[in-house]
């Protein structure tokens, strides 16, 4: 019973908090002094950035699931509860950073430095000859 709890309250946060990067997806979207092409890119990316929260935080939530029922004490329920919202509280943080830097267009890839290639020196040609 206490392991149903873990996870009942568990997932209520993990979807919480996705829920609240859509939200915060659409507010961005909606903003009036944004540019006209950062709607969709917020829309977007706070689908994508969701989506990727509620996966690995589903996976952070059943692996500490998994931990706390080799021992379902009270006190690893609650250690397992407590540790899950701290990783879906960082998680979340991330995913918030990563939204805002795809909206405000500082995500972008940047070009590898221009460096010349290294010169290789033939070490198995006295070997091999």
């Amino acid at each position: 019973m206490l392991l149903l709890g873990f996870f009942a309250a568990a997932v209520l946060v993990l979807v919480a908090l996705a829920w609240m990067i859509l939200a915060i997806a659409c507010v961005l979207a909606d903003c009036p002094d944004s540019h006209p092409d950062k709607g969709p890119r917020a829309r977007a990316a706070g689908i994508t950035i969701a989506t990727g929260f509620l996966a690995l935080g589903g996976g952070a939530v059943l692996l500490l699931g998994a931990f706390a029922s080799l021992d379902a004490g009270l006190e690893v329920i609650f250690f397992c509860l407590g540790l899950a919202c701290v990783v879906l509280g960082l998680g979340f943080t991330q995913a918030v950073t990563m939204l805002r830097a795809v909206v405000d267009g500082d995500a972008k890839p940047r070009p590898a430095p221009e460096t010349s290639a290294p010169v290789m020196e033939p070490v198995l040609e006295p070997v091999l000859a």
